[in-house]
């Protein structure tokens, strides 16, 4: 058993960091309250190839795993500057493409994929079905060589920025009737495609959208795969890494929050010489916070580790258990990293209550933590779905 990073992931790690790092967390916050994107980050991070660590070399990607990808996520995230795009883009889409689309697709899509140039977000959650794929409501149809796809999906991230959409849809097995999964890539500027925005309450440049389908007509290389059976393998295939980085990431935004308060509560100083670090009050829920942080670490490398060594059934319930103990572990960080503040804490020039909001939002999406535990609950200790 070994803990250790390999050197080259090491050196992506410190690539990375120092990235991440000159940029930090004030240009996150500035674009994010101007409206606008982190594309210099964005465009500079895919050209210096980290965007595309996860794909083949082939297709000029780095030829790595989800391992490197999330170091990617988790140390932009650590210098303050989390992008989200990067769990929808080259975790979820790339992954899904790569592994279950056709060679034509692959050529297609993955270039842009590795340098950047290309981003595909990614729509499941539907209004009444949530993520529950077996309730969803966008169905599509054959019409000739054509595909025609109707419904809605709402919480879609960045598709002010993305080329094309990876839709899941729901299709008719000729065979027995019923209505089953497929993924299909949809031009995000589709005539019959339109997209509102959301209003959220999160500092982030990333915005969300409810998207609407009318009778979208897309040609036959628009469905993922050979046929409609490659589309619940893809969906799984898409899950697990989405998981794993949304987590990466967590970590990554609790290692900043503490580092902030870290280095605020060691030189701020109130009652005589002492720093108000120096008080267990303070430094005991800092020192809990860094645990809970560096456990849930653990679990995300083992679940990368699965998953690129090709243990799916393993990365399930350990990604799951890794997204869930880092929404957990990133909030408490957060909200801790506020509390020592004091009242500056509040204040955007402190840089951490910029952060609650996504926090928060991460014991929510992509999955929520009760969902986690019913997982583990039906699928480790083995208990009757309930339901």
């Amino acid at each position: 058993m070994n803990f250790d990073l390999t050197d080259e992931q090491e050196q992506l790690r410190d690539a990375v960091r120092a990235l991440g790092r000159r940029y930090g967390h004030d240009y996150f916050v500035a674009k994010a309250k101007a409206g606008e994107h982190t594309t210099e980050l964005w465009a500079e991070a895919g050209r210096l190839g980290y965007l595309g660590v996860n794909i083949p070399t082939e297709y000029g990607g780095g030829g790595g795993g989800i391992t490197e990808l999330a170091i990617v996520c988790e140390e932009l995230a650590a210098a303050g500057c989390p992008l989200l795009l990067l769990v929808v883009s080259p975790a979820i889409a790339a992954t899904v493409i790569n592994r279950h689309g056709t060679e034509a697709q692959r050529k297609r899509f993955l270039p842009g994929f590795a340098d950047g140039s290309l981003k595909v977000v990614f729509a499941i959650t539907e209004p009444e079905a949530g993520s529950n794929f077996h309730r969803l409501g966008t169905v599509a149809r054959r019409d000739g060589d054509d595909w025609l796809l109707s419904g809605r999906k709402c919480f879609i991230s960045g598709v002010d920025e993305a080329r094309y959409v990876l839709v899941v849809a729901r299709t008719e097995d000729a065979t027995t009737g019923r209505l089953k999964p497929a993924l299909f890539v949809v031009p995000s500027d589709a005539p019959g495609l339109t997209r509102s925005k959301l209003d959220m309450e999160i500092v982030s440049p990333e915005n969300q959208f409810l998207l609407y389908l009318d009778e979208v007509r897309l040609p036959a290389d628009a469905l993922v795969g050979e046929s409609v059976d490659a589309g619940l393998p893809a969906l799984f295939t898409g899950l697990n890494p989405e998981r794993i980085t949304v987590a990466a990431m967590g970590a990554g935004t609790g290692r900043y929050a503490i580092e902030r308060a870290s280095t605020y509560t060691a030189s701020r100083k109130v009652w005589g010489g002492r720093s108000i670090g120096a008080h267990q009050g303070v430094s005991h829920p800092l020192a809990h916070a860094a645990v809970q942080v560096e456990l849930a670490r653990l679990m995300i490398y083992k679940a990368a580790a699965l998953y690129d060594a090709g243990r799916d059934l393993e990365a399930g319930v350990s990604a799951n258990m890794a997204k869930y103990a880092t929404g957990e572990a990133a909030a408490l960080a957060v909200d801790t990293a506020v509390q020592v503040h004091g009242g500056a804490g509040m204040t955007t020039e402190y840089g951490v209550a910029t952060l609650l909001g996504a926090v928060r939002a991460g014991r929510i999406a992509p999955v929520s933590r009760e969902m986690i535990l019913n997982y583990v609950a039906q699928h480790v200790l083995g208990q009757e779905k309930s339901y």
